[in-house]
């Protein structure tokens, strides 16, 4: 057992009752009965006979030995987690969130990863999370979700903070404070020990925790069913609950260029108890490669919301002078890179669409005049033809020389 600092005793003693009590039921320990001044909680001891580890969690702060009581706790934790008190402490502190646990494969000593998978790993872990985000703000499913995110996703990104490595082959510890939590000293507790909070109280960053959940776990279904089946048919079918190509590419590139395989785990808050089971999902390598052929798959076939081309006007039709008319651009899709410019995407393709009058004059300026133009708009692609609708935006650029 590591002794505590002096510096950890004064910080056990400034920790809450809700604190300990939050920490202890979220890993799995159980109000046992109260013992005097306080409460004892117990841990079943895993595959081995014997009793369960107890601690004793003092119910008031104002007891004359409240420091000295919470400082057991933090050791009796120490041991039992093979963790440094200073580290269950610093975990303990931490405001009410949901937690994520992404369990890496590489190759080479436990506990250390190459830099050229961890890279891959974090950009795709905050894909994930942007993925999951921008499904949550979204009125319907998003096969394809469009390249300009809406700020409340950004501001969720900022929100989620990656925490030390754990034990285990290298494992990512993410977590996203709960907006607007239950002011710890108020918060109430049945009389099991329990968080009294209604689970119906739902902040914007639990939702987007489920909704992770539920893509990870429908990205997995999908694959596993198109490696049984050979076909990937099936992916259509999980958008409606969360499955988008974006999704499916975040988990990709976790993989990194050999698509190591991995698993993520999820624990929840329990200010605001999940009442189903979430166990671990795990992706091997065959799963992340039918993964990538489904989300090009996706983008092939269901295309994607306020889409941007940039090309030129090769082709110009309308039944009458004036009016709305026909128009086909020869351009490439432009997608948001992860420094906030836009790159384009594949080889130019031929992008049909119907403009109104003003646009159709637009564009036939262009044409005669060789400049290129920008086109915003919905992307559905119809077998080998992409079609642009709901246009929004039509920008004619400099003429060329």
């Amino acid at each position: 057992m590591t002794a505590m600092s002096d510096t950890e005793f004064r910080r056990a003693g400034e920790l809450t009752p809700a604190h300990v009590l939050r920490y202890l039921r979220g890993r799995g320990w159980n109000y046992t009965r109260d013992y005097g001044p306080g409460r004892l909680w117990t841990l079943p001891v895993q595959d081995e006979p014997g009793p369960a580890f107890e601690v004793l969690v003092p119910s008031r702060r104002d007891l004359r030995d409240y420091a000295e009581r919470v400082a057991d706790v933090l050791e009796t934790l120490s041991v039992v987690e093979a963790r440094l008190p200073a580290d269950v402490l610093r975990e303990m502190s931490l405001p009410p969130a949901d937690w994520q646990y992404l369990r890496l494969m590489p190759p080479g000593p436990s506990g250390t990863a190459p830099l050229v998978d961890l890279v891959p790993a974090l950009a795709g872990l905050r894909d994930l999370m942007t993925a999951a985000a921008a499904a949550t703000v979204s009125p319907e499913p998003q096969p394809v979700q469009p390249s300009q995110k809406p700020q409340r996703v950004k501001d969720y990104v900022s929100s989620v903070r990656v925490d030390q490595t754990k034990v285990g082959s290298y494992v990512l510890a993410a977590h996203t404070p709960l907006s607007s939590p239950p002011a710890q000293d108020q918060l109430p507790f049945d009389g099991d020990g329990t968080a009294s909070v209604s689970p119906t109280l739902e902040p914007f960053e639990r939702l987007v925790s489920r909704r992770l959940y539920a893509g990870v776990v429908c990205a997995r279904q999908a694959a596993a069913r198109s490696l049984e089946r050979d076909s990937l048919d099936d992916f259509d079918r999980y958008t409606s609950a969360g499955l988008s190509a974006n999704l499916c590419e975040s988990l990709v590139k976790i993989g990194g260029e050999e698509s190591r395989g991995f698993s993520m785990s999820f624990a929840w808050s329990p200010e605001i108890p999940v009442d189903q089971s979430t166990p671990g999902v795990s992706l091997t390598m065959p799963m992340l490669e039918v993964l990538a052929e489904g989300a090009k798959d996706l983008r092939a076939r269901l295309g994607r919301r306020d889409a941007l081309v940039m090309g030129t006007v090769v082709r110009l039709r309308r039944e009458r002078p004036y009016g709305p008319g026909d128009v086909t651009i020869l351009g490439v899709l432009m997608d948001e890179s992860e420094y906030g410019y836009f790159e384009h995407s594949g080889r130019p393709r031929r992008f049909r669409m119907e403009l109104d009058p003003v646009t159709y004059d637009k564009a036939a300026l262009a044409h005669r005049e060789r400049r290129e133009v920008v086109v915003h708009g919905d992307l559905e692609v119809r077998g080998s033809s992409a079609h642009l609708t709901r246009v929004t935006e039509f920008v004619v650029g400099h003429m060329e020389d």
